[in-house]
């Protein structure tokens, strides 16, 4: 998909792309952080019908929701595509060893060779998290790996 990026002198900048039907949208990255999601007018695309003005949360929020169905739609796409390679929804327990510590903590990819390459807390996507992030209670870890790795580190979340 293209996205054309334009400098709004004074303001920030501005990325728009146009949809399969032909719907333009745009976001304006004020310099202020502010961001505006802007539809325009099927009719004269140069005219937004709509604007909507988001602060840091909710366009945190709105990243959140369109990005997280995306990162599991290309895992499993990647898993299709590379033959032995899984990937797993992990929740971590309650009552698990590593809920309330680092993610480094496990050294999951030292003892099994799995990586994690997300944290869903709270229906958020943490995207590769580093080790330095922590772990809670009811959280889902997105791993990859072979079946025998990811299976290893269910154990690990579960019994430590």
């Amino acid at each position: 998909m293209e996205v054309e990026q334009t400098v709004l002198p004074g303001i920030g900048l501005r990325h728009e792309f146009t949809t399969r039907s032909g719907r333009r949208i745009g976001i304006v990255s004020h310099r202020t952080g502010r961001r505006d999601l802007v539809i325009y007018d099927a009719d004269d695309p140069d005219r937004a019908c709509e604007t909507v003005k988001l602060n840091d949360e909710e366009a945190d929020t709105l990243v959140e929701l369109l990005g997280a169905p995306r990162i599991v739609q290309r895992l499993n796409a990647l898993h299709r595509d590379v033959e032995g390679l899984v990937s797993l929804q992990l929740p971590i327990p309650s009552g698990s060893p590593y809920a309330g510590r680092p993610m480094g903590d496990a050294q999951v990819r030292t003892r099994t060779g799995a990586s994690i390459v997300a944290v869903v807390r709270s229906g958020q996507v943490v995207a590769s998290p580093g080790p330095e992030f922590r772990l809670a209670g009811e959280d889902i870890v997105v791993v990859v790996g072979s079946p025998e790795s990811t299976a290893a580190v269910a154990d690990i979340f579960s019994h430590g």
